[in-house]
């Protein structure tokens, strides 16, 4: 059984440096080099912009601590990357067209 990956060590900032590299490689890159998919159930909305939650907190999880995560050792949803991000101050809603 898999463990959930602890989050303490991700803060705020590695989650807009996680942003910063969806916004400059796009997300076909960004889904490719970082190994996740397109969120289909939320979204993390920033600075008017929308992101993929699940593959942002797991970037910024390995640009905080070197280890990288694969799509299956977290769970992306309201009791995952949705609780993460917004206990980190960060504002993610139910997509509109999921």
């Amino acid at each position: 059984m898999k463990h959930a990956p602890t989050w303490d060590q991700v803060s705020p900032a590695d989650v807009l440096h996680a942003m910063q590299e969806y916004d400059r490689l796009g997300p076909q890159r960004f889904f490719d080099e970082h190994g996740f998919a397109r969120a289909t159930t939320y979204e993390l909305i920033w600075d008017e912009r929308r992101y993929p939650p699940k593959a942002i907190l797991g970037t910024a999880y390995e640009l905080a601590t070197g280890n990288r995560l694969a799509s299956g050792d977290f769970e992306g949803g309201k009791a995952g990357a949705v609780r993460v991000l917004g206990k980190l101050g960060f504002v993610v809603r139910h997509r509109d067209d999921a």
